[in-house]
């Protein structure tokens, strides 16, 4: 797990962002992004590295082949979603009137403790989720 802060002007799909936050994934790792992170470019850095990065297909994009969890994968992208937008509206993460670092930093790890501790948490079946890894293997 890594974690990296940029300015607001610094996309997501930078190349140097993105090798910083991979430094340490070993290769034949599979990484999902949204459609912010399609880029030839950084496909191919990736790839270099042995990690293989999917993300949707855009309508003048060539159609990838992807196996059939690579596809249910790219399909619970939503899920990581909902979980961000609880960790923004109902645990308070978005707040940018921090004075501070240290004050913004301890603010992100406290949402994050309160979030480990709620009952309910978004997921997806797991009998759905068993049967589709069993495909793939």
């Amino acid at each position: 797990m890594a974690i990296g802060f940029t300015s607001g002007n610094v996309s997501d799909a930078n190349e140097v962002v993105v090798q910083q936050l991979c430094h340490n994934i070993e290769a034949g790792t599979t990484l999902y992004g949204d459609a912010g992170y399609v880029s030839q470019k950084l496909f191919e850095t990736l790839w270099k590295q042995g990690i293989k990065l999917i993300t949707k297909i855009r309508r003048n994009m060539k159609n990838k082949f992807l196996t059939l969890k690579e596809k249910f994968m790219l399909k619970r992208r939503a899920l990581v979603e909902t979980v961000i937008d609880l960790l923004k509206n109902i645990q308070d993460l978005w707040h940018s009137r921090h004075r501070s670092i240290d004050n913004g930093f301890n603010n992100m790890l406290a949402c994050l403790a309160a979030y480990n501790f709620r009952d309910t948490k978004p997921s997806f079946r797991s009998h759905q989720r068993n049967f589709w890894m069993s495909l793939a293997d």
